[in-house]
């Protein structure tokens, strides 16, 4: 039997450990994701897409023609050649400009699916595929409230597709991938995880957003998002940037509402959207407080457009809508796109909290106009003044702002307080009604006031720039 050295059994328990670690470590590895296989399955269906525009050079020069002759050559006259080689070259000189994104194909008969913005005002689309050949491609149709075009190529030859997957079954978390062309850089892989699902954007009412790290940068606008299976979930589409580039928070159209879109496109030229015909708002905590909600959810109805849906149905401003079709309104932005995919002509159940109470409507969804201007209300800047107990100081609505916004009476506001200010009020707010009172006058108004109580909080409908929204004003404490 072996002795070991004293001198040698430090030595001998530090590479145990190393031994013990070594396991560990390749475990840790082997949890990474390995994206390999992913890209070289599905990188061949990725495209380029680059766009030409083209613009004339003498529009808006009609003025120029009325100069005196020497005038004329001198800022470029458009009936003959400039002497400086300037705009003002021969009529019908033009200039182009070119722009660069992605796409991907989603039938071996060559429907190709990536941004509006993308392919916005092109005379010319060339798709590029990564065997290198270069396809002329038509725009089938647009969809500006979701960002999206379908375009067509005509090859003989079967072409590559993606594998297309549900969007609904991310989950935050998990990993996933995009390629596209940065910068013009071809078939740039990049990956990250879900960060959040149903994110709304500013002007963007109708897409419910993936949100992930993925880094995306100019050029990847319309490209695919993979997940780990290799089947798209969505289509990349905005970035959150301070910079002008990438910052960590990307923005992708989820796939199942992205082929709902294609399919309309594809079939019927055109997308049809469901229309409920209110202007909503968040609620916050103390709204939730004055309506009887035991939490701030649901989507405030500031107006109602009449002869809407909304308006045949019932609904009044100062409802809030709890839920649609038995689904919970958590966030205001919830609410569109759920009636945005509601089928047109199919009745909707809702049930709202109106003094107080819950109660349940069924409203038979129209059609989205094409001139929709439905919008969440937002927070505005605030303004500093004085006056009045609330803090306001308030005027006959002048006649041309009643007809310009089809009101019946209203008062408006000429200065705030920085007590009111902190409230959302704005000076040039209109105020309609309070504490479901409607308000003609100042006088009106004022008896409003007055009757308040120390503490107390009222709900204010006011009218900011032609739309409603609702305000909680609370009466300072004494």
């Amino acid at each position: 039997m072996h002795k070991i050295s004293p001198a040698l059994t430090p030595l001998l328990f530090w590479l145990f450990l190393a031994t013990l670690a070594m396991p560990a470590s390749g475990a840790f590895h082997s949890r990474l994701p390995d994206f390999t296989k992913l890209v070289e399955d599905n990188a061949d269906a990725v495209v380029n897409i680059s766009t030409t525009s083209r613009q004339n050079l003498q529009s808006g020069r009609g003025d120029i023609e009325q100069l005196p002759e020497f005038l004329r050559e001198f800022f470029g006259d458009p009936r003959r050649p400039s002497p400086f080689g300037g705009p003002g070259g021969p009529r019908g000189e033009q200039r182009e400009s070119q722009s660069m994104g992605s796409g991907f194909i989603v039938s071996s008969d060559g429907y190709i699916l990536t941004n509006n913005h993308v392919v916005e005002n092109a005379d010319e689309i060339i798709v590029k595929l990564k065997d290198r050949r270069e396809l002329e491609a038509r725009v089938v149709g647009t969809d500006p409230r979701t960002d999206m075009a379908v375009l067509k190529v005509e090859e003989e030859a079967d072409l590559p597709v993606v594998r297309i997957g549900k969007s609904s079954d991310l989950k935050v978390g998990e990993w996933v991938f995009a390629i596209g062309s940065p910068f013009g850089f071809d078939h740039t892989v990049t990956a990250g995880i879900v960060s959040a699902k149903g994110r709304a954007l500013p002007r963007e009412s109708y897409v419910p957003f993936i949100q992930t790290d993925v880094a995306i940068n100019p050029g990847n606008s319309g490209g695919p998002l993979f997940n780990m299976d290799g089947e798209v979930v969505g289509i990349n589409s905005q970035i959150y940037t301070r910079s002008g580039g990438f910052m960590g928070v990307s923005f992708s159209i989820p796939m199942d509402m992205a082929m709902d879109v294609f399919q309309q496109i594809r079939d019927e030229g055109r997308v049809s959207r469901g229309w409920l015909g209110v202007l909503i708002q968040e609620v916050n905590r103390d709204m939730a407080e004055k309506l009887g909600l035991k939490r701030p959810y649901g989507a405030l109805v500031a107006d109602v457009v009449p002869d809407s849906p909304a308006d045949k149905a019932g609904l009044q401003p100062g409802d809030v809508i709890l839920s649609y079709q038995g689904e919970e309104i958590t966030m205001s932005s919830d609410l569109p796109p759920m009636v945005g995919r509601t089928d047109v002509g199919s009745e909707a159940r809702l049930t709202i909290m109106r003094g107080g109470e819950e109660k349940r409507l069924n409203v038979t969804i129209d059609q989205l106009p094409e001139d929709d201007q439905m919008a969440s209300a937002t927070p505005s800047p605030r303004d500093n003044s004085a006056a009045s107990r609330l803090g306001l100081e308030v005027t006959e609505l002048p006649e041309r702002l009643r007809t310009e916004w089809n009101l019946e009476g209203g008062v408006l506001v000429r200065n705030i307080s920085p007590m009111a200010a902190s409230q959302g009020i704005r000076p040039n707010d209109v105020i309609v009604e309070m504490d479901n009172q409607p308000v003609h006058s100042p006088e009106a108004f004022r008896e409003v006031v007055a009757s308040m109580e120390p503490g107390e909080s009222v709900l204010t409908r006011v009218f900011r720039q032609g739309q409603a929204r609702i305000i909680l004003l609370r009466m300072p404490k004494e």
